[in-house]
């Protein structure tokens, strides 16, 4: 009987510890899961630090491969998206460099537009990759391509 009751409590003990280790495995699936589903959602950064290329990947969709504001995610939008090789026209013949910046940074909000449909482009330009900070490099290579696309 004591022998007996020596391998119920050997195979209680057993069954514990493959519970126990089978809810760290689950947990950990779930964890996985979870960062997979979070990892599919986050934007990511093209390799390019060139302004077109960072252009095309981040601005077209809205704006259009033109920048005149008919990209293919414009028509879900609530707001029309500006035209943005005219923003020296509508600036008196001159282009706001800082203040473009500061629009794609997040760091200015046009009170006028309401809501802010536009992506905070900043802490994604931020993000460290190789032990570097590359987003003032993209912020300023994205604001001079939108400067060299101005119309005369």
């Amino acid at each position: 009987m004591k022998t007996q009751m020596h391998w119920y409590g050997f195979f209680g003990f057993a069954i514990l510890v493959a519970w126990i280790l089978l809810r760290g495995a689950a947990s950990h699936h779930d964890v996985a899961q979870a960062q997979k589903e979070n990892d599919e959602q986050s934007v990511h950064l093209i390799t390019s630090l060139k302004g077109p290329d960072l252009y095309r990947a981040h601005c077209a969709p809205c704006h259009g491969t033109d920048a005149k504001g008919d990209g293919p995610v414009a028509s879900a939008l609530r707001d029309s998206v500006p035209d943005l090789t005219t923003i020296a026209r509508r600036n008196g013949g001159l282009f706001p460099a800082d203040r473009v910046r500061n629009l794609i940074s997040g760091d200015e909000v046009l009170s006028v537009h309401g809501s802010r449909e536009m992506p905070v482009w900043g802490p994604i330009f931020h993000q460290v990759e190789n032990d570097r900070d590359y987003g003032n490099v993209r912020l300023k290579n994205l604001t001079e391509y939108l400067r060299s696309i101005q119309q005369k």
